[in-house]
């Protein structure tokens, strides 16, 4: 299959039909053998997903009328063509004429020599891609360029900025098979350059590496996992035989962190997501662990859970995600601005049920993988108001000692941007 077939697919399914990346993209790498091909996709679809505004702009400027149907496919077509001409060294001959062949391979024959046309007239150009607003110019939709600027007045150029850069690869080392530096020795054997992170357990490597070529990576030596998602298992910090619930768990690598930091516990990890719970499942086989696996609603416990209270609950709650739009860039597109406040309602659901089911003298983490203020710090300030059993607790972490919880933003310390409020309940 035609390479840039399969990334036009893999758009349209992302902007015609609301599917996340990270499913539609493996769905076409499915159809590749080779590994430079599939690296190639990846690149591409990425890519486009980074500078959709100003490659869209480009584009529907080059056509006469736009394209409507089923025909939507070869507008994300001329996308991946137009993505190949500003930012890849593909020479432009091979960009145009594959792209060309993609149009044949996509069953729109009659529509290869517009795709020509078109490429060829933007190669003729080459002319600076627009930055008439900010939507163009931060290639970023302008609710979500509003909502940074009032939670950000002074950083927000740069949270964007952040967020538009590739992201590094961490590791989580697993300290129930070695030690960090013993499995940072490792990577020095095989010529795998990598450095200690601010977690106790975190790697972060020079440049992303093939997990086939990580030493002892498939019997659970270590695993992929961002340096601020693994301050999730540290700061709920889990005592021995304690239970624990993991109240939105998959795909599950908070959960065995939590497991790795101490065998002992009895860990229930529960996700509304069934599909997604597979990974939970995965996870933990790889690393050997074990946990309760429940498929079932984090705001109904009573539904599903039928033992006592939790000694803690790690509660990593469904969030607008802007904070890893780094590694998820379609993010930007799938989301809306009413989604926050949607999202806050949700939030603040499972907050309160999740609290009813903490034992007293218990511990709470709320996390979110967001850097909006409406999913973390005025949640959690709303939630201490209406909860007089409820304290804040301070992690030694935060900027400021008056800060509610912990925000980092995106590149901070090479990290995904993450939020973490830690709470206990009066004995």
């Amino acid at each position: 299959m035609n390479v840039r077939a399969l990334a036009a697919k893999a758009i349209f399914d992302v902007l015609e039909r609301g599917i996340s990346l990270s499913v539609a993209l493996p769905e076409q790498q499915k159809h590749l053998a080779n590994g430079k091909d599939k690296g190639l996709l990846a690149e591409i679809c990425y890519g486009v997903m980074r500078q959709l505004p100003q490659l869209d702009k480009c584009v529907s400027d080059c056509l006469s009328k736009q394209f409507k149907g089923k025909q939507r496919i070869i507008h994300q077509l001329l996308l991946v063509g137009c993505y190949q001409l500003y930012f890849t060294r593909i020479p432009a001959h091979a960009a145009v004429g594959e792209t060309a062949e993609a149009c044949r391979q996509l069953k729109f024959n009659g529509l290869v020599k517009v795709v020509n046309g078109v490429l060829r007239n933007i190669e003729r150009q080459k002319a600076p891609l627009s930055e008439a607003s900010d939507t163009l110019k931060f290639n970023t939709p302008a609710w979500l360029v509003k909502r940074l600027q009032q939670a950000y007045p002074q950083q927000w150029q740069q949270v964007i900025e952040q967020s538009h850069q590739r992201p590094p690869m961490w590791l989580r080392n697993n300290q129930q098979q070695q030690s960090r530096d013993s499995y940072l020795a490792k990577l020095t054997e095989q010529q795998i350059e990598a450095s200690s992170g601010s977690c106790d357990d975190a790697i972060l490597l020079a440049s992303p590496t093939d997990v086939t070529q990580l030493p002892e990576f498939d019997t659970g030596a270590a695993s992929v996992q961002d340096g601020a998602a693994q301050w999730a298992a540290t700061l709920l910090a889990p005592q021995a035989y304690e239970i624990i619930l993991d109240a939105c768990a998959a795909p599950g690598g908070k959960s065995c962190h939590l497991l790795e930091l101490e065998p002992s516990i009895e860990l229930t990890a529960v996700d509304f997501d069934a599909k997604r719970l597979e990974r939970v499942q995965q996870n933990l086989d790889r690393l050997k662990l074990n946990a309760n696996v429940i498929h079932g609603d984090a705001a109904n416990i009573d539904s599903w859970w039928t033992g006592g209270k939790f000694d803690r609950i790690l509660l990593d709650a469904p969030c607008s995600a802007t904070g890893v739009i780094r590694r998820h860039p379609d993010i930007k597109w799938l989301r809306k601005s009413n989604d926050i406040e949607e999202l806050a309602k949700l939030q603040k659901q499972i907050f309160d049920h999740c609290w009813l089911w903490l034992k007293p003298g218990g511990t709470l983490l709320y996390a979110t993988c967001s850097i909006l203020p409406q999913e973390n710090r005025d949640q959690v300030t709303d939630f201490l108001a209406r909860t007089p059993d409820a304290k804040l607790e301070p992690i030694v972490q935060q900027d400021s000692s008056d800060d509610i919880g912990w925000q980092i933003l995106p590149g901070q310390n090479n990290m995904d941007g993450f939020y973490y409020a830690k709470l206990t309940k009066s004995a």
